[in-house]
């Protein structure tokens, strides 16, 4: 199995929509990075054995938040839960960010975790 196809099937395994879809964007101006993408993080890293997928999206949601920009951080919320990861347990590591980012990026992160909640009907959140 090539590297893309081990990257593809890695990130197709844990997000909703099809790679096509995902880098779109990216198409017509640099489609080499989305091959970039898909043959390194998803096929070197994620496929690593020595840290599961479900610690590895948790992981890459907190970095997301501390950026505090990055229209990704939905994607890998709904990756989380993809992966096994509960609600609770994703408000937690992105409230843990306050201390490490601040409170601004923190909101902005449990913002775009509640929208990705309500699309999958998961409002409001009890205890898990």
């Amino acid at each position: 199995m090539s590297r893309y196809e081990k990257g593809k099937e890695v990130l197709e395994g844990i997000q909703e929509r099809s790679i096509e879809e995902i880098f779109k964007d990216l198409e017509d101006v640099a489609p080499d990075l989305s091959r970039f993408l898909v043959e390194f993080p998803y096929s070197e890293i994620y496929t690593r054995s020595e840290v599961d997928l479900k610690t590895r999206e948790l992981c890459t949601v907190a970095a997301l938040t501390v950026l505090g920009t990055a229209p990704q951080l939905k994607d890998h919320i709904g990756a989380a839960l993809n992966v096994g990861n509960s609600p609770t347990e994703i408000v937690e590591i992105i409230m843990q960010m306050s201390a490490y980012c601040g409170f601004p990026k923190s909101i902005n992160g449990v913002v775009a975790a509640k929208e990705v909640f309500e699309d999958r009907d998961l409002l409001p959140l009890e205890g898990d």
